[in-house]
């Protein structure tokens, strides 16, 4: 398989999901205590991990994605890269300013609410691209849904945590997968092209 002219930033893109999806995680883990997945105060590190790797890591890889002439990974990447950069701002101003936490609650409920059907389009895609992406979009639809739940209800909460690192491993392996058939020439289960739609 002939290589891009450019190094493919989408497996930067969905290394760097994984590492998002350990900051929701983390995010998530206090009040899964009961878990004990990782301590409270890790938080801060992981916080500041989605916002290089994950936000401007990622939307920098969507730039690249475009000017290689991929509309799709350009534009789901770029978003997710501002998602989390606006997901630091949001998390770092909710610390800072602990009055506003009452009034970004409802906030909080109706941004991952609508990024889950943005999640929701992107997967539309999905369904003629391969079966790995599908895997990745269609859990992270269901961990923002349950994310905006989760802001009122500790089981939600709890329910987006293991969806999350679901979707996170799916990540990693699509990672992988496309990196091994690119560098190695090596195909893996989920990388084929499909065509549902």
């Amino acid at each position: 398989m002939p290589r891009a002219s450019y190094d493919d930033p989408a497996d930067l893109e969905s290394q760097s999901y994984e590492d998002r999806q350990k900051a929701m995680r983390a995010q998530l883990m206090s009040p899964l205590k009961a878990d004990e997945w990782a301590e409270q105060h890790f938080l801060p590190t992981v916080i500041c991990y989605a916002l290089f790797y994950g936000g401007f890591g990622q939307f920098v890889a969507g730039v690249l994605e475009l000017i290689k002439g991929n509309t799709f990974g350009g534009t789901a990447f770029s978003s997710y890269g501002a998602f989390w950069m606006g997901w630091f701002l949001l998390e770092f101003l909710m610390k800072e300013h602990p009055a506003l936490y009452p009034t970004a609650v409802t906030g909080k409920t109706l941004w991952c609410g609508l990024w889950g059907f943005l999640t929701l389009a992107f997967f539309v895609v999905t369904l003629r691209k391969n079966v790995c992406l599908m895997t990745v979009f269609s859990s992270l639809v269901l961990t923002f849904w349950l994310l905006a739940g989760g802001v009122w209800n500790a089981r939600c909460n709890q329910a987006a945590g293991y969806i999350g690192f679901f979707c996170g491993s799916s990540a990693i392996y699509t990672a992988f997968a496309f990196l091994y058939k690119i560098e190695l020439g090596i195909t893996l289960p989920g990388v084929a092209p499909v065509a549902f739609i």
